[in-house]
């Protein structure tokens, strides 16, 4: 007989083998992705002395991944929608490792900056296919910690990265950081080899033959075609310029045209939501104005202004990327309790009260280390949920383009970030300045997205407008459809 007072099983139970070895697969992806990204700051002083760089230039070689990151988010999302979320997470692993590699073959900061380009591309292709990818397999009530889970992952790829740097740079130089980072590749393409397709973009995309082309509205004529191809080279060589120091005194009119182009991209292929893309974007410029700032120039502030050790800063590190981690887990649990927006929004706030004490912290490591892992479990952590809160605000059909689009686009405030905080420590402490940016960005993010801005923009156009897309349950057939899809094609 049927017992009602039977107890549903745990959520983790819930998922199931398929879904966890398809989350798996696309967790490894963002472990491999923080460990390529993150090598640059943690050889940066090393790369500034065998090269002869400039504080400023040194910064630079962090944003250079950032220049490039709008066009990989926007072609590699194009992909995933219209081919599949699976393609376009294994294109994107192979740009960036191969980004990686060159980076150790480089013979000087021009070559070194534009290994960094294609390490952007293949990183925004990667954040928004791995992201896509797995909200759309796990159920709606779940979707925070698939979100969380995810870029928990990247995390640990930087922890690793930093443990490896411990080891391998007194021994065998900067250069060999870049190489062994080419390794974990044949782990990932394995594991990817019998990936199954999201579930959701299965059912309502590929099951129904409306495979959509998200760049259809920039190239509906052969003029606007040419105008769009204009506007795209404009707006990376005026990218380029800026963030190599190369614009003299145009930076800020560069910076505007720059804006320009992808403002002009925003609103084509946002159509009647071109509000929503605009605000998304704005809003997730300022969440990496105030996280990047200590992801990029936490280990030149150890250096060079607390004097620490190479095993010092390791220790350091190794606390911050651990908070970090603990602060995605935390993100998905709070977000499935609370809502994505509350958790988020909360947990910033209470971020602030650690940015003065962890840049006040000088000759005490262990109580630094605390605290830095407070401060980025509850700042860098809570981040986790952007691609849940992103992805929200999109249909499946256009989901991965949209989300790549803004979200790398939005990226940007973290090419303007470290570079920023190098200027601003030429007329304060970097600590000081790092704390400065932290702080001010801090309180702006939780205005934006506590309240929803972007979303409450976008309703006064077309009132209505769907709040969540991600709300919804797949339909229960979703996942057998797709194994039976992918059993049909042997």
């Amino acid at each position: 007989m049927h017992n009602p007072t039977t107890t549903a099983p745990p959520w983790y139970r819930e998922l199931g083998a398929r879904r966890w070895k398809a989350f798996f697969a696309a967790w490894l992806g963002y472990v491999l992705d923080g460990f390529d990204f993150v090598l640059i700051t943690l050889v940066l002083t090393e790369i500034a002395h065998d090269f002869h760089l400039s504080t400023v230039e040194s910064a630079s070689l962090v944003s250079a991944a950032f220049i490039t990151r709008w066009l990989g988010g926007a072609v590699l999302g194009a992909v995933g929608d219209r081919f599949g979320r699976k393609y376009s997470m294994i294109f994107s692993i192979l740009l960036y490792t191969l980004g990686t590699l060159a980076c150790g073959f480089a013979w000087n900061y021009t070559s070194l900056f534009a290994a960094r380009l294609a390490i952007g591309m293949g990183m925004a292709g990667e954040y928004g296919a791995s992201a896509t990818y797995v909200l759309e397999s796990w159920p709606a009530r779940m979707r925070n910690k698939a979100s969380g889970f995810l870029i928990s992952g990247y995390s640990v790829g930087t922890v690793m990265a930093a443990e490896a740097y411990k080891i391998v740079v007194p021994n065998l130089g900067w250069r060999w950081m870049f190489y062994i980072g080419l390794v974990p590749i044949v782990i990932a393409l394995w594991v990817r080899r019998a990936l199954p397709e999201a579930d959701e973009w299965q059912e309502q995309v590929a099951d129904r033959c409306a495979r959509p082309n998200p760049f259809r509205p920039l190239f509906r004529t052969s003029g606007l075609a040419a105008v769009n191809v204009v506007l795209a080279a404009l707006a990376t060589v005026s990218l380029f310029c800026v963030f190599t120091s190369n614009a003299g005194g145009l930076t800020l009119p560069l910076s505007v045209v720059a804006g320009l182009c992808l403002a002009a991209f925003a609103v084509q292929l946002g159509g009647r939501r071109w509000l929503l893309y605009l605000s998304l974007m704005v809003t997730i410029f300022v969440a990496f104005m105030y996280s990047w700032p200590i992801q990029a120039l936490l280990p030149t502030y150890l250096k060079t202004q607390l004097h620490y050790s190479t095993g010092q800063v390791t220790d350091v590190l190794f606390y911050a990327g651990f908070g970090t981690v603990a602060g995605c887990w935390l993100a998905g649990f709070l977000g499935d309790w609370i809502g994505t927006v509350k958790a988020y929004a909360f947990t910033l706030l209470a971020s602030l009260i650690f940015v003065y004490p962890v840049f006040a912290t000088h000759d005490n490591l262990p109580l630094l280390g605390v605290l830095l892992f407070v401060l980025q479990a509850l700042s860098f952590g809570i981040s986790s949920l952007l691609p849940r809160y992103i992805g929200g605000h999109f249909p499946t059909e256009s989901r991965a383009a949209g989300l790549g689009f803004t979200y790398n686009v939005g990226a940007l405030g973290g090419a303007v970030a470290p570079v920023l905080g190098a200027r601003l420590a030429d007329g304060m402490k970097l600590g000081t300045a790092l704390a400065v940016l932290t702080a001010v960005g801090t309180v702006v993010v939780v205005a934006l997205v506590g309240f929803d801005v972007p979303g409450r923009l976008q309703r006064l156009v077309t009132p209505g407008e769907v709040r969540d897309h991600l709300a919804a349950e797949p339909s229960p057939d979703a996942a057998g459809s797709t194994a039976g899809a992918q059993a049909a094609r042997g």
